[in-house]
């Protein structure tokens, strides 16, 4: 009995012994988390964005621009429902859910787009086949995210538009207008610009339009159908464009849109920037050079450019500029692929070749084949793991969000994309994670309904970075820090 007890006396200290260990352990491995969030701003490991968790959300009141614009005819570029957009109305900006559900509408528009000009059937075939056909001449403006502001007609008149590189033609609201949308400013009077006049049935910028018809007196008309059914219909004319006090550009061919009704907002209208001759870029091409930039701000409460030529930022890294004769309007990139916190994601090239990338100023959220999406969110969300973060329910077509409550700072994997040609493009950390609130913080990235779908490089990737569209030298760039 005696020895029986020794036994247990020997037994007790061991057992005292592990417990504290335990204890021990438990506490480093709190006191380590402590103090990555205390020394967080110190400086992050290599390929991890560290943030303030205080920072995720814009501020209420507009910030002082940092952009870096590389000529004179530079615009502000500001997200129309922030607080430094021309068009911000009183009470809050539409819900976020709402803001990617037209997102979807929008990417949807590309695809059918798409799909229907790559089909050797013909339209008037089908229609003899009693199959019904959605619109097809343009791209829902639902979540057209950006402005600029511009002069139209001498003496100027102000005009607020959003700018896309989907679209062609530019446009804004005309008076008389027989069924006008609901607008900030007055309606445009071409009556009052003493440079205004109407384009002809017969010029080469009528001729080369997919929708044209002629009046009686033989001025040419034009209509615009977007996929969600948004349209303007009206008169082609011409005008001076002032980009800036000093900065004009006479001449230019626009819409006078009398019939226009959708998802545009209270913008006054639209200015195109794709690749066909009638688009803003195209006409200022022989004035600024074949190309243009932009940089769209990390915040809705910021500002970024864009402008007209100019040179190419010399950290700038270029990929070649497919181009697709079904549809010549859009700027296609070889995405090739992915990396997460410095490592590639494991997906084929020929996952993302087998329908391309579009880059869109337009999209919000970046859409990626869905083996390509499933690769990149594994990878992410594994990253993330190794911080135990809390995660969130989903978000519209958002899936993978995270609870960043109770935390001061966060650490982030990084997200680059790779180009064909070997660029990679590191993304800021705006461009990984959407934050509707600091409890709901998601990958910002989404998978495309099929593989076959077409990939878009969307606007939330594409902030901070200088986008360069070197159209004389069909490339496209990519230079970071272009804009806070």
């Amino acid at each position: 009995m005696a020895s029986g007890a020794l036994r247990r006396r020997r037994g007790a200290p061991f057992r005292v012994s592990v417990i504290l260990i335990a204890a021990a352990l438990v506490r480093l491995a709190a006191s380590a988390a402590d103090a990555a969030e205390r020394t967080a701003a110190s400086g992050p490991e290599p390929d991890w964005h560290v943030v303030s968790v205080a920072s995720l959300l814009p501020p209420a009141a507009c910030t002082a621009s940092k952009a870096a614009a590389s000529n004179s005819s530079a615009l502000n570029v500001v997200h129309r429902h922030g607080p430094c957009s021309p068009l911000q109305a009183r009470g809050t900006p539409p819900p976020h859910a709402e803001l990617l559900n037209d997102d979807q509408a929008r990417v949807h528009s590309i695809h059918r787009k798409i799909a229907a000009a790559a089909s050797p059937v013909s339209d008037r075939a089908r229609g003899a086949k009693g199959v019904t056909l959605p619109a097809q001449r343009g791209i829902s403006l639902g979540t057209g995210n950006y402005v600029v502001s511009v002069g139209l007609g001498t003496p100027a008149r102000g005009m607020t538009v959003v700018f896309d590189t989907g679209s062609d033609l530019s446009w804004v609201q005309c008076t008389p207008c027989s069924d006008c949308y609901e607008q900030k400013d007055p309606l445009f009077d071409p009556a009052r610009s003493s440079t205004y006049s109407a384009v002809p049935c017969a010029a080469p910028e009528c001729q080369g339009l997919d929708s044209r018809s002629c009046s009686p007196d033989r001025k040419c008309r034009y209509e615009v159908v977007y996929g969600d059914q948004s349209q303007t219909d009206g008169a082609l004319a011409r005008d001076t464009l002032t980009l800036t006090p000093s900065d004009t550009l006479p001449g230019f061919v626009f819409g006078c849109g009398e019939r226009d009704t959708g998802l545009f907002g209270r913008a006054d209208g639209l200015v195109g920037l794709g690749r066909e001759k009638v688009s803003l870029s195209s006409q200022a091409a022989s004035k600024y050079g074949a190309g243009f930039s932009y940089c769209l701000p990390s915040s809705s409460s910021a500002a970024g450019y864009l402008s007209l030529g100019g040179p190419a930022p010399a950290n700038a890294r270029f990929t070649a500029m497919e181009t697709r004769r079904d549809t010549p309007s859009f700027y296609y990139v070889g995405l090739v692929g992915v990396k997460v916190a410095g490592r590639t994601v494991r997906v084929s090239p020929v996952v993302f070749a087998a329908a391309g990338t579009v880059i869109d100023s337009g999209t919000v959220i970046t859409r990626l084949p869905p083996r390509a999406y499933a690769a990149l969110r594994s990878k992410f969300a594994r990253s993330m793991g190794r911080y135990g973060y809390k995660r969130a329910p989903a978000l519209s077509i958002l899936d993978t969000c995270y609870d960043f409550t109770g935390h001061t700072t966060v650490r982030i994997p990084s997200v680059a994309l790779v180009f064909a040609g070997g660029a990679a493009v590191g993304l800021d950390f705006s461009g990984v994670l959407y934050v509707a609130k600091v409890a709901q913080a998601c990958l910002a990235f989404a998978a495309n309904g099929d593989g076959a779908d077409v990939g878009i490089l969307g606007n939330t990737q594409q902030k901070t970075l200088a986008v360069v569209y070197d159209v004389a030298n069909n490339k496209i760039g990519f230079g970071a820090n272009g804009c806070s």
